[in-house]
C-alpha cells in the first residue's frame, strides 16, 4: 500500500513570496509614513482637548487660568521614551496662563518620520488647536 502523497509548497516557493511581500512592504512606506504620522497626531488632539475641559473647570472654580498641569486635574502618561512601560508619544505643558487665557503645548518626543522635525500642537482658553509644526 502506497501513502497518499500530501500537497505543499516547497521552501523555494515559500522564500519568494516572502522577498515579494518584503519588496512591497517597503515600496508602499513612504506613502503610509505620513498617515502614520497623522494618526499618532490624535493623541496629541485628545490630549490638549482633555486639559482644555480642565482648564476652564479650574476657570470656573477660581475665576483665572492656571499654569500648573497637576493643580487642574491632569496626568500625563509615561511617555515612551521613560522606558518600560511608556505609551505617550507627547509631552503635554501649559506654556502660558494668566487670569483670562492660557496656551497649552503638546510636543512628540518621537520623530515619527524620520526628517529631524518633531511634531507639535498648541490649544488656547477658546479651544482652538494648531498644528505648529507638522511632522
Amino acid at each position: 500500500m502506497k501513502a497518499a502523497k500530501a500537497h505543499a509548497f516547497t521552501l523555494t516557493e515559500l522564500l519568494v513570496v516572502l522577498v515579494i511581500i518584503g519588496i512591497l512592504v517597503l515600496l508602499s512606506m513612504p506613502v503610509l509614513m505620513p498617515l502614520i504620522s497623522r494618526t499618532r497626531s490624535v493623541e496629541a488632539k485628545q490630549a490638549l482637548k482633555h486639559l482644555h475641559t480642565l482648564e476652564k473647570t479650574y476657570f470656573y472654580e477660581h475665576s483665572r487660568y492656571s499654569d500648573n498641569i497637576i493643580a487642574v486635574g491632569f496626568e500625563q502618561e509615561r511617555l515612551i521614551t521613560d522606558g518600560e512601560g511608556g505609551k505617550a508619544n507627547y509631552l503635554v505643558e501649559v506654556i502660558d496662563a494668566n487670569p483670562t487665557s492660557f496656551r497649552a503645548r503638546a510636543t512628540a518626543v518621537v520623530d515619527f518620520d524620520g526628517d529631524g522635525q518633531f511634531n507639535v500642537w498648541e490649544i488656547d482658553q477658546q479651544g482652538a488647536l494648531q498644528e505648529i509644526t507638522p511632522d
